[in-house]
């Protein structure tokens, strides 16, 4: 990777790097986090023209924590793309994006999913659609279960430590946003991928705050989860 100070890069949850070193720092706390990490490539395709190249790329970044017989798991299904500059003979990435890759096809259902009122359309192009989140929903984890009531927009609370979730985007089958415990004084954010029905979505958490210690890098802690609706329309915690 180029060191050269005016290097943008964007990673999960729209984090964003500017130069090399904030860019180091924050590996090397991945470093000293996991105890094995593994990147197998999916998918990878390369163009190059004349002392420039480009890269899209699918992988699973699988982090390992602990040792047995309490070693943890967290796989992240990632999609990546980046520009590559030939320098002095050696390919150096100048720019790079990545974001959590869209697993929607073990959901895919053939009921449309139910759209909020009053969506709007583009001038042109596929109409995306808008979906309706209201209802109670039932959240599993590796090691827990819990519950959460949303209006439409994806707003809401949960029963995990005096939970509150906020929906930031919502478009077609995707789902992102934020979350805040009062509880354990935590919040992160999300990315969710919804069933073509709305009727579960699944996806991934992660920290932005612990107590006091902020600016957590979105690999260094989350996990996990599945979203099952079990009740829609207007519930008695949204309906103010």
């Amino acid at each position: 990777m180029a060191h050269d100070a005016d290097i943008v890069s964007y990673t999960i949850g729209g984090r964003k790097y500017v130069g090399w070193p904030q860019f180091e720092r924050e590996m090397l706390e991945e470093f000293r986090t996991v105890t094995r990490l593994e990147i197998p490539i999916i998918a990878l395709k390369v163009w190059t023209r004349g002392e420039v190249a480009w890269f899209a790329m699918e992988l699973d970044y699988i982090r390992y924590i602990g040792t047995d017989p309490e070693r943890r798991q967290m796989v992240l299904p990632l999609r990546e793309t980046g520009v590559l500059e030939r320098r002095h003979g050696e390919w150096v990435l100048t720019a790079w994006h990545e974001s959590f890759r869209a697993e929607a096809a073990p959901l895919a259902l053939s009921v449309p999913v139910p759209c909020a009122s009053g969506q709007q359309t583009g001038p042109a192009g596929p109409a995306v659609r808008m979906p309706d989140l209201s209802g109670e929903w039932e959240v599993q984890e590796e090691d827990k279960s819990y519950k959460a009531a949303l209006d439409r927009h994806g707003n809401g609370l949960y029963s995990w430590q005096s939970g509150r979730i906020v929906t930031t985007v919502i478009a077609g089958q995707k789902w992102q946003g934020t979350w805040q415990q009062a509880g354990n004084d935590r919040e992160g954010g999300f990315e969710l991928v919804l069933s073509e029905d709305g009727s579960q979505a699944r996806g991934v958490w992660w920290y932005t705050r612990v107590g006091e210690k902020s600016d957590i890098p979105p690999r260094q802690w989350g996990g996990s989860y599945v979203w099952k609706r079990t009740s829609t329309g207007p519930t008695l915690g949204n309906a103010r």
